[in-house]
C-alpha cells in the first residue's frame, strides 16, 4: 500500500480520483457481499481503500493491494461503547491484540479504574496507550473520581484538572457521570463539570433512575447510559432521547433483557458495550461479536444488529465518520465468513489489514504505577467484626448482575465479634484501604459466594480499587489480602493458610504485564481453586470487585463500612 503524500489537499485529490477509477486504489476487497447498513441490505461490490478511508462502493477497483472477498461479507468495524480497559486486566496494547481479531475496531474507554488510583497520572497512561494503538482507542475524561465520598480512594480529579485534556484528539469527552445523586441535587462540583463539557459529549450511568427524575439528568446534558438492565427502564431512556448501551460484560449480563429494544426503527439509537469483560469469556465466547451472534439467534434481522454493533454506537459519540461500508467513511471493516454467525475472517483498521507483524510495529507504554500498592500487611484479627450477634445487614449477590439485595440475617457472635456462618452461606467480607491514605478497614457480610472454607481476595475493587476479601475463616482472609499486597496487586484465593492460585496484577494493582493468553490461564486456575472450595458463582473476582462499588444499589460494602446506596450511607 502507498504511503498518502504529505498536505490535506493532496490527501484528498487521491481520494477523489481513487474514488472515481482514475488511480489504483490502495486496497481493494474483491467480490464480497457488502452490508449496507442505511438500507438494511446486503450487495455485492467491491470495496475501495485510499489510506485510511473508503473511497469506493457499488462498483468495480482495482488495487495495489487486493483482498479476495469471494464468499466474505464486509460490515463495519464493531464499536464497543462503553468500557474500561483496565478491568480485562490487560494493558490497553494487549487487549487491542485481544480483540481486534474479533472485529472491534473503535473502543470508547473510561479510564476511571487506574484514575481512581493514579489521578491525572493514569489519564496520561491512557491517552499515551490510545495514541500507540492500532484500533481507534477514545477516551472520556473520568467525571467522578472518587465515585463516592464513602470511600477513600487514591486520587481526586476535580474540573481543573480535567479541563486541560478537553483538546487532546482523543478525548472525546466527559465518561460515565456516577454521582446522579449530586446532579440532582446540583452539587457545585458536578454543576462545574457538567457546564465545561456542555459543549461536547457527557457520558450517563443511571441506574434505576426514572420518571422525573430521570428527565432532570438528561436535562443536565447527559446523552447516554449503560446500566439499565430491563426492557422498560430502557425504553423510557430510548424515548427519552438517550442512547442505549446495551452491555454484556463478565459479570452484568443485560443482553438478556434487553435485546427486544433492537428493531428497525430503534437501531440506530442503540449500542453493544462490555463495561468489564475479561479474557476468559472473550477467548471463550467472543466480544461484541459474541453479543451480535447471541442476538441474531434471536431472530433479530442480522442489519439491524450490525448496525447497533457499529453505527448506533459510533453516532451516540459523535463519530460521524465511520459505521458505514460508504465512501468517505473510515475504512474500519470486519470480513466475515458467516454472516449470521459473526465469524471473522479478517480485519481492517484505517485501511490496514491487521496482522501479527503490524501488531509488532506499535511503540512500547512504559507502565505506570508500579508502586500503587500502600496497604500494610493485616492479621485474622484485624478483619473480625466485633459486634453483638442477632440481626445484621448482609449482601445479596444476585449471580450475572452487579445491583445486590439487602439481606438481613442471625448471626450469632461468640467471644465478641461475629463470624462467617457457613450454613448460611453468611461469609465475611472485608475491604482494606491501600492508597497510603489511612488504615481503614470495613467489615461485613455477604451472601452468594457459597465458599465452605478458604478466601478470595482482589485489588480490583471498584471504584475505588482497595483491596476485597470474602472468607469462610478470618486466617486465610488476612493470608489473601498480604499475598494481594506482596503482589503489588492481584487475584488470590487461598486455603489452609496457602495460597492455592494467583494473578499479579502490579500495574495499578489493576493489569498484569502478561499476555491475553497467560492472564486467561491463571483467570482459569483462580477459578477452578474458588470452585474446589465450594464457589458456586461463574465468575468469582469481578463479583468480588464488584462489592465496593457504592453507586450500584442496594447494600455494598466499603473501606468506610456497609453501604446502603439507596440512602447513600454508611449502616454498619
Amino acid at each position: 500500500m502507498s504511503h498518502e503524500p504529505d498536505g490535506p489537499e493532496a490527501i484528498i485529490s487521491r481520494r477523489i480520483e481513487q474514488g472515481r477509477g482514475l488511480e489504483i486504489a490502495d486496497l481493494v476487497i474483491k467480490g464480497a457481499k457488502v452490508l449496507d447498513v442505511v438500507t438494511a441490505t446486503l450487495f455485492e461490490s467491491d470495496v475501495a481503500i485510499c489510506g485510511d478511508v473508503i473511497v469506493g462502493t457499488f462498483g468495480t477497483y482495482e488495487g495495489v493491494q487486493t483482498i479476495d472477498g469471494r464468499g466474505l461479507t464486509v460490515v463495519p468495524g464493531f464499536v464497543d461503547a462503553h468500557l474500561h480497559i483496565e478491568s480485562s486486566m490487560l494493558t490497553p496494547l494487549e487487549f487491542e491484540r485481544c480483540v481486534l481479531p474479533h472485529g472491534v475496531t473503535t473502543a470508547i474507554w473510561d479510564p476511571h479504574e487506574i484514575a481512581n488510583v493514579l489521578g491525572t497520572e493514569g489519564i496520561d497512561y491512557a491517552l499515551k496507550s490510545a495514541e500507540a494503538a492500532v484500533m481507534d482507542i477514545r477516551v472520556n475524561l473520568s467525571s467522578c473520581v472518587p465515585a463516592s465520598p464513602l470511600e477513600t480512594s487514591g486520587a481526586r480529579l476535580e474540573i481543573d484538572d480535567l479541563r486541560p485534556y478537553r483538546g487532546h484528539p482523543k478525548v472525546i469527552g466527559l465518561a460515565e457521570f456516577m454521582n446522579f445523586p449530586g446532579v440532582l441535587a446540583r452539587d457545585p462540583g458536578c454543576l462545574a463539570k457538567l457546564a465545561a463539557f456542555a459543549d461536547g459529549h457527557i457520558d450517563g450511568h443511571a441506574p434505576l433512575v426514572r420518571g422525573k427524575d430521570l428527565n432532570g439528568y438528561l436535562a443536565a446534558g447527559i446523552r447516554t447510559d449503560h446500566e439499565a438492565n430491563n426492557y422498560d427502564e430502557a425504553f423510557e431512556k430510548l424515548r427519552k432521547g438517550m442512547s442505549v448501551l446495551i452491555r454484556e460484560s463478565s459479570i452484568a449480563k443485560d443482553l438478556h433483557a434487553l435485546w427486544p429494544l433492537i428493531k428497525p426503527e430503534t437501531s440506530a439509537f442503540i449500542g453493544f458495550c462490555s463495561d468489564d469483560r475479561n479474557p476468559v469469556e472473550i477467548a471463550v465466547e467472543g466480544h461484541i461479536d459474541h453479543m451480535i451472534r447471541w442476538t441474531i439467534a434471536q431472530g433479530v434481522d442480522p442489519a439491524h444488529v450490525y448496525r447497533v454493533a457499529s453505527y448506533g454506537g459510533a453516532t451516540a459519540f459523535g463519530l460521524r465518520d465511520r459505521g458505514l461500508v460508504a465512501p468517505g467513511k473510515r475504512a474500519d471493516l470486519a470480513l466475515l465468513s458467516d454472516y449470521e454467525g459473526c465469524r471473522v475472517e479478517q480485519v481492517i483498521a484505517a485501511g490496514r489489514l491487521i496482522t501479527p507483524e503490524l501488531m509488532q510495529t506499535r511503540a512500547v507504554i512504559r507502565p505506570v504505577g508500579m508502586d500503587s500498592m500502600k496497604a500494610e500487611p493485616v492479621e485474622a484479627g484485624d478483619l473480625l467484626t466485633r459486634v453483638p450477634g442477632g440481626k445484621r445487614p448482609v449482601i445479596g449477590v444476585v449471580p450475572g448482575k452487579i445491583v445486590t439485595e439487602r439481606l438481613e440475617l442471625d448471626l450469632a457472635a461468640s467471644g465478641g465479634y461475629v463470624a462467617a456462618d457457613v450454613a448460611q452461606d453468611a461469609l465475611a467480607v472485608a475491604v482494606v484501604a491501600r492508597h497510603g491514605v489511612n488504615r481503614n478497614i470495613g467489615r461485613g457480610f455477604v451472601r452468594g459466594f457459597g465458599l465452605r472454607e478458604g478466601a478470595i481476595a482482589s485489588s480490583v475493587g471498584h471504584d475505588s480499587h482497595n483491596i476485597c476479601v470474602v472468607g469462610a475463616d478470618a486466617a486465610d482472609m488476612a493470608a489473601a489480602v498480604n499475598r494481594v499486597i506482596e503482589l503489588g496487586g492481584g487475584f488470590v484465593v487461598t486455603a489452609g493458610g496457602q495460597v492455592r492460585a494467583e494473578l499479579g496484577l502490579p500495574l495499578a494493582g489493576l493489569m498484569s504485564l502478561e499476555t491475553h493468553e497467560a492472564v486467561r490461564d491463571h483467570l482459569v486456575a483462580l477459578r477452578t481453586a474458588a470452585k474446589d472450595l465450594g464457589c458456586v458463582l461463574s465468575e468469582p473476582f469481578l463479583q468480588v470487585a464488584f462489592l465496593p462499588l457504592a453507586v450500584i444499589p442496594h447494600l455494598k460494602i466499603t473501606d468506610f463500612g456497609m453501604v446502603d446506596v439507596d440512602l447513600f450511607e454508611v449502616v454498619g
